[in-house]
């Protein structure tokens, strides 16, 4: 399984990257040809442009959304642009798998009457309570503490698994999302010497701890604010957790 950061700016995008976006590919070993599935996490503000650096934005398989915010569904509705109106593809629905009503969401934001139309570019369908399967993907979305409703995901391939906290305060469904994970992609949004709001969001420091007793075996930082300083983020998190620890940067790779 492979994960590129296609953009990691937290809550808006940034001079130097867009908003949440992460794509995610593996081979597919019941397929005799070799058949790479790709899966993008969130579609934040900026993200649908620098994804086209990675990958043809038509050829992914499934999109999986955390929550609702912009900077991580945003350019969804640049997403539904291309794909009913492309003049040179013919594409069908897209799965896009996320909260309660993401259908009406989405509709909403872009201008859609009574909550419907974008379906001749995708499928929405909520996030089930188990875990569910994109060709050799094995998908847990797990609710999480954030002011809206909101999920961290666990994605296993191949026998190695990815931990995505989504945006979440320490709860104990971002233990869940990251225990005995091979890497931990979470967010950092907050410092720790500030007085920050309860059940918004992680400092690096807390994002270290959780990765320290769940487990992880790699962290990567990401959604810093383009208000603060990456490094100090880093520094907070790596006194709280000794094993290997980076901040995201757009177009990173990952093999794990």
């Amino acid at each position: 399984m492979r994960l590129t950061v296609v953009g990691c700016s937290g809550s808006y995008p940034g001079p130097d990257s867009p908003a949440s976006c992460y794509l995610l590919e593996a081979d597919d070993p019941a397929d005799p040809d070799g058949r790479t599935w790709r899966v993008v996490l969130d579609l934040g503000n900026g993200a649908l442009g620098h994804l086209h650096r990675h990958v043809d934005p038509l050829t992914v398989d499934a999109l999986l959304l955390s929550h609702h915010h912009p900077d991580h569904c945003g350019d969804l509705n640049g997403y539904y642009v291309m794909r009913k109106y492309h003049p040179f593809a013919s594409v069908g629905q897209l799965p896009v798998w996320g909260p309660s009503r993401t259908s009406e969401r989405m509709c909403e934001s872009y201008g859609l009457p009574d909550g419907h139309g974008m379906e001749e570019a995708f499928a929405f369908t909520t996030f089930p309570s188990g875990a569910f399967s994109i060709g050799p993907f094995r998908v847990t979305a797990i609710p999480v503490d954030h002011p809206v409703e909101a999920y961290g995901l666990r994605i296993t391939a191949g026998g190695r698994t990815l931990g995505y906290s989504g945006d979440t305060a320490p709860c104990q469904g971002l233990d869940t999302v990251a225990a005995g994970v091979d890497l931990l992609l979470a967010e950092a949004s907050f410092r720790a010497s500030d007085d920050n709001p309860p059940g918004v969001h992680l400092t690096g420091a807390e994002a270290g701890a959780v990765a320290t007793r769940s487990g992880a075996a790699r962290l990567v930082l990401t959604h810093v604010p383009p208000w603060f300083e990456r490094r100090p983020m880093l520094d907070e998190a790596v006194g709280e957790y000794a094993g290997p620890a980076e901040l995201a940067a757009p177009g990173a790779v990952y093999d794990i």
